[in-house]
């Protein structure tokens, strides 16, 4: 994993480009501490920068940017490509391999490129990437992007005439730092902040600047064209595979396929040329992907955890517990508040852009401990998108069927019931005849209200995800988007509801959110993590499993469960899903609270550009109040503060 940054200006570049390219790339160390590489061709207008994390063929030979062998192409790549020995020895079949200079998937991937061309080589690589080609012969720069966005990559263009001048990079910072960069801040990205707690794609907070679609090809032509190939779309993949490839065989077939599918996923994955381990929750995914790679090593794998000295947000005894049964060399760190808060000043410098799932913060801690002894981690990400594992899945299974059968207006009545009834209240009344976990019982069902007069399953889906019920009234500036440009729903749109749920967080939440929140707070200590769940002939497998061999007796991911049973006994693991949450809602309210509402009251960055100051200081006083918790509602707005503030920094 690395960081990439360049720039093109059709009608060439001076003498300043070559510090320029370099600025881009200083700011991205942190992507790549261990090498910088920069390639400037003054003529054509192209510079190619690179930050390099070492994690394969760790020599000179894997330096970037890197030419191809026949000259014709300069590629900058941030990723893996887990098939990369398949993908050599396919080249070499053709008798026209060139001679290897090392074993890098760089090379490999140039020499596939340069055989079969861009688009056909990214449908063989099972991969993770981001990168830029410039195709010298043609005078064409390619921007491309892996299948489901675990990569990041930026890109706009900035100027006018002939200083006109495309930016790309896999971090805004390295675009920022460009002299032409000129941005505004997108309204309607601030709305979808807002709503969803991060920004969906194509949508970047500047207005002038868009991230590339996973799954997606963008060519820029010297005759100023500009053309988008879309080599792998998710949600018609989903719709094959659940279609026309449906899994035909019995419950215990399909867990004995995972068990093979997925264990030679975490097989390639585990291929590097530095130290390597897993993150470890104790939670079903992580869980399971740990058992399958210590079942392939023969020497105990590091293992991480974080825990909180806060009892109801802390799972460091259920992954201590499933660490000892595997035997793994496990590290946990038991963070106090005073150590998790001090992060949240300096989550803005870590991310590119506002990102307001609270998550992040346990996140970064994590991966600041793993990079101590490892520089590869690999994760149980979206095992919840793949297989059904969260309630709003369950419900369109178990709940929603029968709620569309009463009339919309009874629905409306009965949640106003109990959207009548305070949260607080709900906590007192229910929350004692609930699990020890249950935590802010009131505010649930308070959003479960709200779903109750969706007109239809789809309706029910985006008030789900929409996590924050408030954010309409928030901003100043609303946006009609649901944050789903290019892509074409119909796709799906035969599928039964909980498999249309599962294939639109793939594309939405997952990749929006999750793996953005990963990557981030990864590389921000120079980490490289690795997804097996999103393997390729995983997910086709995945979303070919029948909806009623995922979702049993109410609950999800079921073929996850019953493999992991063969590894870990099952009491080890299988309780409420709990989630990588902290105690925001408390802090607001006392540690947090001075930090908070110097942001509110920034007169440096008035809170009235973008948001309606008195609807924000109502929720702000109920918050505090403890009538309401107002965390979801409020997390945004100050996470978009404090971004505006650390721009001027």
């Amino acid at each position: 994993m690395c960081g990439i940054a360049g720039f093109w200006r059709p009608t060439g570049l001076g003498q300043n480009a070559k510090p320029e390219l370099q600025k881009m790339t200083d700011a991205i160390i942190r992507r790549g501490p261990d090498a910088a590489g920069h390639w400037v061709d003054e003529i054509n207008g192209v510079a190619l920068g690179h930050r390099r994390l070492s994690i394969l063929d760790l020599s000179s030979a894997g330096a970037q940017p890197m030419q191809s062998e026949n000259g014709r192409y300069v590629m900058t790549y941030n990723g893996e490509i887990y098939n990369f020995v398949e993908l050599r020895q396919q080249v070499e079949k053709t008798g026209t391999a060139p001679d290897w200079r090392g074993h890098s998937d760089t090379e490999i991937l140039l020499a596939a490129i340069s055989l079969w061309g861009l688009e056909e080589t990214l449908r063989l690589a099972n991969g993770m990437f981001a990168l830029a080609l410039w195709d010298r012969q043609d005078k064409v720069l390619h921007l491309a992007r892996d299948r489901m966005g675990e990569k990041p990559l930026y890109f706009g263009w900035m100027g006018t005439g002939g200083d006109r001048t495309l930016l790309f990079a896999s971090d805004l910072a390295a675009i920022q730092s460009h002299a032409a960069f000129k941005g505004t801040v997108n309204t309607d990205a601030v709305a979808l902040l807002a709503r969803y707690l991060h920004i969906p794609e194509p949508h970047c907070i500047f207005t002038e600047v868009q991230k590339l679609m996973p799954g997606t090809i963008r060519h820029f032509a010297i005759d100023g064209s500009d053309k988008t190939t879309v080599y792998w779309n998710t949600l018609k993949e989903y719709h094959e595979a659940a279609t026309l490839r449906r899994f035909e065989g019995s419950r215990e077939d399909a867990v004995d396929e995972l068990d093979r599918l997925l264990g030679a996923a975490v097989a390639r994955q585990a291929v590097a040329d530095v130290p390597l381990g897993t993150f470890l929750s104790g939670g079903i995914d992580s869980s399971l992907v740990t058992a399958l790679l210590q079942r392939q090593h023969g020497t105990p794998v590091k293992s991480f955890s974080i825990g909180f000295s806060v009892a109801a947000y802390d799972e460091s005894q259920h992954a201590r517990a499933v660490a000892e049964h595997l035997r793994t060399d496990h590290h946990e760190l038991i963070v106090t508040p005073a150590q998790a808060m001090a992060v949240i000043p300096e989550l803005p410098s870590f991310y590119s852009e506002p990102l307001a799932d609270s998550s992040q913060i346990p996140t970064f801690l994590v991966s600041r401990m793993a990079r101590e002894q490892v520089i590869v981690a690999l994760s149980g990400d979206a095992g919840d998108e793949m297989f059904g594992g969260y309630n709003r899945h369950v419900h369109a299974v178990t709940s929603w069927p029968k709620l569309e059968r009463i009339p919309r207006p009874l629905r409306r009545v009965a949640a106003s019931v109990m959207q009548g009834v305070k949260p607080s209240s709900w906590d007192r009344l229910v929350g004692p005849l609930l699990a020890k976990r249950a935590v802010a019982v009131g505010d649930k069902l308070h959003k479960a209200a709200a779903s109750l007069g969706a007109a239809s399953g789809d309706d029910l889906y985006h008030g789900l995800i929409s996590i924050n019920p408030s954010a309409d009234a928030l901003v100043r500036t609303q946006s009609s988007t649901r944050g789903f440009e290019g892509r074409s729903l119909e796709e799906i749109s035969s599928l039964p509801l909980a498999d249309r749920m599962m294939a639109l967080d793939a594309v939405h939440y997952l990749s929006g959110d999750i793996l953005a929140k990963v990557d981030r707070a990864a590389m921000a200590n120079s980490l490289e993590t690795r997804v097996p769940m999103l393997d390729v002939d995983v997910m086709r497998f995945a979303w070919s499993l029948p909806v009623d061999t995922k979702i049993v007796d109410g609950k999800g991911k079921w073929p996850l469960r019953q493999l992991l049973a063969r590894y870990v006994p099952s009491h080890l693991f299988d309780r409420p899903k709990q989630g990588f949450g902290i105690p925001i809602d408390h802090w607001l309210r006392s540690d947090l609270r001075d930090w908070a509402e110097d942001l509110l009251h920034d007169r440096r960055f008035p809170l009235d550009d973008y948001f309606k100051r008195a609807n924000v200081d109502a929720l702000w006083q109920a918050h505090l109040s403890s009538a309401r918790n107002n965390q979801h509602a409020l997390w945004p707005v100050l996470m978009f503060q404090a971004w505006r503030r650390q721009q001027q920094q």
